[in-house]
């Protein structure tokens, strides 16, 4: 289970850099994450809410959520909810 979380978060992460421009802003998204760890806890925090309540963190509504509350685009925030649950909480589902 924990090999298929690593291979989602790759995978992700492979996406994200194969889209030519968006690279530059996926760096930086998630260089954003690395430097402030609170951040990661916070959105680990409510993946777990969202776990409790039968959601899981990548579906659609979700990731529209962590959109809107980041600022972020739907795509960016799938990738930083890939990003944040495969490095900081992959108990997340």
């Amino acid at each position: 289970m924990l090999q298929r979380r690593h291979l989602q978060l790759v995978l992700g992460l492979a996406a994200c850099f194969s889209l030519g421009s968006a690279n530059a802003a996926a760096s930086q998204l998630l260089e954003t994450v690395k430097q402030n760890k609170q951040l990661a806890t916070q959105l680990c925090g409510q993946f777990r809410k969202l776990n409790a309540s039968g959601q899981k963190a990548h579906d659609p509504a979700a990731i529209q959520a962590t959109a809107a509350q980041q600022g972020l685009s739907p795509l960016d925030a799938e990738i930083l909810t890939t990003y944040v649950v495969g490095m900081y909480c992959p108990d997340v589902r």
